[in-house]
């Protein structure tokens, strides 16, 4: 599909459905594995501390991960645990040849170290893609990289909604992170695209963002991008999600004003139900990846 200025409703980007087939195709790739004598994939959760959302997040994981046929081991400490302590638990974690991947739920308590705990994390099992290493192969577009997971989960979306009408196309990104914003606009680039990459500091953001054939924005500001942010027929990512109440009720928002927008977009994803389940689904590809990367 390609951007169409004369779309007045932009197609959904069911990103549950997209999740749900590479999940399909990680658990028969697993599948095939195992039947072939080899090993189960394994990855170890850690969670730190009993942050709601956080507990949601593992809890979908470690369902995803059994529906693939990977092996999960669940580690939940408590939120007084000493830095060093994790720190002795991701040695071990580290050295142990059933665990393929590894993962650590962010954020954790504001006396561990989260670089600290990142970099403890050996590149060949960081299934988050957040080590210095792996961040560092995907700058220079290293076919092993293992990527940050929402920014590949994208990807896969703009790949699956433009094909190869993705190469040449202006992508726009608003949000530096180097969780999405950052890796986002490395693999924009990876695929041809012109890219731009728009921050607190641009000047004219909404002039930029008009330019965009395909915008993602991922800055945690409820509904920021608005429809005159946008230009007819531009594919829309929101990675954003974002509590707000709304007449009385609590109600889950991304980072676009997707009432105004949809009707200008030709393609976009809804909040929830759109980039989020893509995140997960990318986490087993990438621990699969890693076990590859180690069977060889």
């Amino acid at each position: 599909m390609t951007a169409n200025p004369s779309v007045t409703d932009a197609t959904l980007i069911d990103g549950k459905a997209i999740a749900n087939e590479v999940v399909e195709e990680i658990g028969q790739q697993v599948r095939e594995l195992v039947a072939a004598g080899q090993p189960t994939p394994g990855l170890a959760v850690v969670l730190v501390g009993e942050d709601p959302a956080s507990q949601v997040y593992v809890r979908n994981k470690l369902l995803k991960c059994q529906q693939a046929g990977i092996v999960s081991r669940e580690y939940r400490l408590p939120v007084e645990t000493m830095e060093s302590d994790l720190l002795g638990l991701l040695v071990d974690l580290n050295d142990d040849p059933d665990v393929h991947g590894i993962l650590v739920q962010l954020p954790l308590p504001k006396h561990i170290d989260e670089q600290k705990v990142l970099q403890a994390i050996a590149p060949e099992k960081d299934v988050d893609g957040f080590h210095p290493e792996n961040l560092g192969r995907l700058l220079v577009g290293a076919p092993d990289a293992l990527v940050p997971c929402t920014p590949l989960g994208c990807l896969i979306m703009l790949r699956r909604t433009l094909g190869d009408a993705l190469a040449g196309k202006h992508v726009v990104v608003v949000g530096r992170s180097n969780i999405v914003g950052k890796p986002a606009a490395l693999l924009a680039l990876q695929q041809h695209c012109t890219v731009t990459m728009v921050h607190s500091r641009s000047e004219n953001i909404e002039a930029l963002c008009r330019q965009a054939d395909v915008l993602i924005v991922a800055v945690g500001r409820p509904e920021l991008v608005r429809a005159d942010w946008v230009k007819p027929g531009a594919v829309v990512l929101d990675v954003g999600i974002n509590r707000v109440e709304r007449d009385g009720k609590a109600k889950l928002v991304g980072d676009v004003a997707f009432d105004e927008v949809a009707p200008i977009a030709s393609a976009i994803t809804p909040v929830p139900g759109g980039v989020g389940p893509m995140t997960i689904a990318c986490l087993l590809r990438n621990t699969l990846q890693a076990y590859q990367r180690q069977q060889r």
